[in-house]
């Protein structure tokens, strides 16, 4: 997927540049970590786009498991025991003749302080993707850090008028009247993400295309209803040629490897999110296929191995 190409600069630009080679000063990047990867899967092109990442307590990661095997878990991976940084992966694909967007990110910070969140129109916007372009948005649910980049001042407008965006029927029907008895989530983010789900369905409902199981958006890419962690959660599968990539959205996170029984705090049926994540994590491992997800350290691109009776996420290595 071609990245964005440098405007031609004129002498004069170049002169009034503080940082250009003629200068003498060397440019300061906007940022000092890369925010988007590239990977074909077939004839099928994908970007995976940082969002930015959302800092939450590390009770998140497994609220049924005991405190002192989460606090093991984070020491053996080097991590801090109180905050635990989610990254907030969103991916663009281009098959078919169209370019797909697979979740849509933060957005605005719904006033509760995640100010290294909601970057995903900015990025776009420095890769050359004109939000113009995108014909289909597959939403694997509506939590606010999968369709707020939506509802960003502006973003509407710049969308076509014919966009078609792909949610499970069960997803939208949740939100009507969402369930919050089994989450375990830090104060204030119930609210908000009844909020921002409202202000969705309200702003978009025209736009929605809705499936009961599973919708083929585009050829090689399909979107197939799991539901866990909502009622509608939803996994992409991409297929061309003899390659693959699934894109499980919140089915899996980082954790969820070792220990795929540990509730996370954001499911809101998290037994049935505990069964989803087991069989995702068996059909994975049998087939080979490239894993990407949401919360997943960017890029997220990686394989599972069995290991015992659980699992270990195997990394790509960066192609450059």
């Amino acid at each position: 997927m071609s990245q964005a190409e440098a405007r031609p600069r004129s002498q004069q630009e170049t002169d009034m540049d503080p940082g250009s080679p003629q200068s003498g000063r060397p440019r300061q990047p906007d940022e000092l970590v890369p925010s988007r990867y590239a990977v074909r899967i077939g004839e099928i092109e994908v970007l995976i786009i940082s969002d930015g990442v959302l800092p939450l307590p590390t009770a998140m990661l497994g609220h049924n498991a005991d405190a002192a095997d989460r606090a093991a878990w984070l020491d053996e991976m080097f991590l801090p025991p109180d905050a635990f940084d989610w990254a907030l992966n969103v991916v663009l694909v281009r098959s078919g003749g169209q370019t797909i967007l697979i979740d849509a990110g933060l957005g605005l910070d719904p006033d509760l302080n995640l100010p290294r969140a909601g970057q995903l129109i900015r990025r776009l916007e420095s890769a050359g993707i004109d939000l113009g372009s995108v014909t289909d948005v597959v939403l694997t649910h509506l939590h606010m850090d999968h369709i707020g980049g939506l509802l960003v001042d502006g973003v509407k407008d710049r969308l076509r008028p014919d966009l078609r965006i792909h949610v499970a029927a069960a997803e939208a029907k949740f939100w009507e009247a969402p369930d919050f008895s089994h989450v375990s989530m830090p104060p204030g983010f119930p609210d908000a993400l009844r909020a921002t789900a409202k202000r969705f369905l309200s702003e978009y409902g025209s736009h929605l295309r809705q499936f009961d199981e599973q919708s083929e958006v585009a050829p090689g890419v399909i979107v197939r209803r799991t539901g866990g962690h909502t009622p509608g959660h939803s996994v992409v599968r991409l297929a061309s040629g003899s390659d693959r990539l699934t894109f499980a959205g919140d089915a899996i996170f980082a954790v969820g490897f070792e220990h795929p029984d540990w509730y996370n705090g954001f499911e809101h049926y998290p037994e049935e999110a505990a069964r989803v994540r087991l069989d995702l994590l068996r059909e994975l491992a049998a087939t080979g296929e490239q894993l990407v997800a949401t919360h997943l350290p960017f890029p997220s691109v990686g394989r599972v191995a069995v290991e015992g009776e659980a699992f270990r996420w195997v990394p790509v290595f960066w192609d450059y």
